[in-house]
């Protein structure tokens, strides 16, 4: 990868894009969450859409997503002791008591909670952009990902446009994680990668895809890290979050102070004006 990073924070990208239009975005500048944007739990269907609510506040023009120190795991019985504070733009899921429901990580999983079915936004092909200020705390990690709609079993693959694990964030480089995962759609292989950069991702970075008919372009900073000849060929949803592990936490001295803060300054979203073709 010949990319080159600088330190400190990467600006803000203009809201326009030259070749595109905006077609959804956030800046996050008020003082409550959109919910016409955003769907305030993480996959309710496993738990409930009480148990999986994130906590946030908004400061200086910024979402913050919180891991708070009395937090309660968002779904014990099939994820442990994992707590989160995540949105999402879309929620798909079965009767209670079936196997049919988004991102089923655990085979165990049974819909534990009916959910009015939804979409906020859930495009299929387009540019998308965020910029965000990552952790350096061991047991945590944030991500911005997409996953299938699933309305059907097989559209349910992962572009994982950025996962930055806490315990491999420093100063002097980060571990940037990025890539596809089929989960059940079989026409998708796994192509996930880390790479060690020389940046300190707790700094504000712009990381985005560009996701087309045939391929998905990575990029970091406005440079292109890496393309991925394969695409997912439905719509997807964006799931926003940062995650913690308390039993790695324990085995970690470098627990960090709560509340854990991730800080996002925008979402963005466009088409091109040419349109993708296969």
């Amino acid at each position: 990868m010949e990319a080159k990073f600088t330190s400190g924070d990467f600006p803000a990208n203009p809201l326009e894009r030259a070749g595109y239009r905006l077609e959804f975005h956030d800046e996050f500048n008020g003082e409550s969450l959109d919910t016409e944007k955003w769907l305030p739990f993480h996959l309710p269907q496993w738990s409930s859409r009480a148990l999986s609510a994130p906590r946030y506040s908004f400061q200086d023009g910024n979402l913050i997503l919180l891991i708070t120190e009395d937090q309660q795991p968002w779904c014990l019985e099939f994820d442990g002791q994992v707590r989160c504070s995540s949105i999402q733009t879309g929620v798909f899921a079965g009767r209670i008591g079936s196997q049919i429901g988004q991102h089923r990580f655990n085979r165990a999983c049974v819909v534990r909670e009916a959910q009015q079915n939804a979409r906020t936004y859930t495009p299929q092909y387009g540019y998308f952009e965020t910029r965000l200020k990552a952790v350096n705390t061991p047991a945590d990690h944030v991500a911005l990902w997409m996953i299938g709609y699933e309305d059907r079993p097989e559209r349910s693959a992962e572009i994982a446009i950025c996962e930055i694990m806490g315990a491999y964030v420093k100063t002097s480089s980060s571990r940037i994680g990025h890539g596809v995962h089929p989960w059940s759609d079989p026409a998708i292989h796994d192509a996930f990668y880390e790479d060690f950069l020389e940046l300190d991702a707790t700094d504000f970075h712009v990381y985005a895809v560009e996701w087309t008919a045939t391929h998905v372009d990575f990029y970091l900073d406005n440079q292109k890290t890496r393309t991925i000849e394969q695409s997912p060929n439905y719509p997807m949803q964006f799931m926003l979050g940062i995650y913690e592990r308390p039993d790695i936490q324990i085995e970690l001295s470098n627990a960090g102070s709560y509340p854990k803060k991730f800080i996002v300054d925008y979402f963005r979203a466009y088409q091109p004006l040419s349109g993708y073709s296969d």
